[in-house]
């Protein structure tokens, strides 16, 4: 913080977690510039504990936001869609899993860094969250079958989610994906030539910068209640998460029926329009 704290603030940039970090790693950052700055400043980074600014439903927005993308998706698309294979068992998977499950969705598969596991009868999340947390790993949870995380990718599911690396599906193993619909949950996990080629397969991606956006849409509430100085409840904080995360969806949509493309071009497209109108509007 030190280094960077003339380039970030809440007026500037404003830092949030992502790997390995956490809300105490977040507090520290903001007790730091707080320091430098020499005035107690919330606002300056978001993933915050609730003690000290954090917002209320902060911690399971990005698996929350991404169900909530998929849910609305398969119902525009009318995609009949019931099994689930989840890559990445972290903070976002997890969340995700534990929504999907609760909605009726069958979670048949589910990885972490050291490996998956597999039961076609499905996986209860509770007990997996359990299991890991006295493990270290999801592998070996009893009733299920030890897969590589390569293999889950190649699984026979509805609904598969890379929730973990970029470029876990790329080139080499394109041909061999299974799933109707890949909600993108990591940051880049599907490679460009490999979407092209999972286009063509006729399989719906729902790209990253629609489906995991819930994290960052909630910091983004987060630092606006530090600004105020008022903080909201859960209801509010997913009420708005549900209106944004929607309204994004059917903007998408539209551009997908409108232009014929898939999912990623038509947010793209999106977003390149916005930044065009706004830039005639102020002359440049």
């Amino acid at each position: 913080m030190r280094a960077i704290a003339d380039f970030v603030g809440p007026d500037k940039d404003i830092p949030a977690p992502d790997v390995y970090t956490n809300p105490q790693i977040m507090a520290w950052y903001m007790d730091e510039y707080s320091h430098i700055q020499g005035i107690n400043t919330p606002a300056c980074v978001t993933g915050k504990p609730l003690e000290i600014g954090g917002s209320l439903g902060r911690d399971t927005a990005t698996g929350y936001g991404g169900f909530i993308v998929l849910d609305s998706i398969l119902k525009k698309s009318k995609i009949k869609a019931k099994t689930v294979a989840v890559q990445g068992f972290g903070n976002v998977g997890l969340h995700f899993a534990k929504k999907a499950q609760e909605k009726g969705y069958k979670i048949v598969a589910v990885s972490d860094s050291k490996g998956g596991i597999f039961n076609s009868n499905g996986i209860n999340v509770k007990k997996l969250e359990s299991f890991k947390e006295k493990t270290g790993s999801v592998q070996n949870f009893p009733d299920s079958k030890n897969i590589s995380n390569e293999k889950l990718l190649e699984l026979k599911v509805d609904i598969l989610v890379p929730a973990a690396l970029e470029n876990v599906i790329n080139n080499s193993n394109a041909g061999r994906i299974k799933a109707k619909v890949i909600l993108e949950l990591a940051n880049g996990p599907i490679s460009l030539e490999a979407s092209e080629k999972l286009f063509r397969k006729k399989i719906l991606i729902i790209p990253d910068i629609l489906a995991n956006a819930g994290g960052v849409i909630v910091s983004y509430f987060e630092w606006v209640q530090n600004i105020r100085h008022f903080y909201w409840d859960l209801a509010k904080v997913n009420y708005h998460l549900n209106l944004q995360l929607n309204n994004a969806v059917e903007a998408v949509w539209r551009n997908v029926k409108k232009y014929q493309v898939d999912m990623r071009t038509a947010a793209y497209i999106l977003a390149v329009k916005r930044i065009v109108q706004a830039l005639k509007i102020r002359g440049i």
